[in-house]
């Protein structure tokens, strides 16, 4: 995405909002992770850690586009935890970058204890 001012050029890359977004899915209640995408970037994560793993964006002419794979805490609300975090990221990204978000789809890749007590 790019955007012209009168001192220049900005440029703001897919990396750049897939770590926002990352950040942003992580701190959202009841997601312990994200998770890769397909096979091969679960690969590719295991040899060189990736912040933007488990997000892809897209940028479209009347705004961005990001797809989140996550992974939810068992025992909660799938419904509420995918919505919390499809806010909390379009949220995140409008409000650093000031740039519109059209689309946030999350997608839940699986289920996780984290308390086996």
């Amino acid at each position: 995405m790019s955007e012209t001012n009168p001192l220049g050029n900005i440029f703001v890359s897919h990396r750049a909002i897939a770590s926002i977004a990352h950040m942003a899915a992580i701190e959202s209640y009841g997601v312990v992770g994200l998770a890769a995408k397909n096979l091969a970037e679960d690969l590719a994560n295991k040899i060189v850690k990736d912040p933007s793993k488990g997000v892809e964006v897209e940028f479209k002419d009347d705004g961005i586009i990001v797809d989140l794979y996550i992974i939810v805490e068992y025992g909660t609300r799938i419904k509420m935890v995918t919505s919390s975090v499809a806010e909390n990221v379009r949220y995140q990204i409008e409000k650093w970058l000031e740039l519109p978000v059209k689309e946030v789809n999350v997608h839940v890749r699986g289920l996780r204890i984290s308390d086996t007590d």
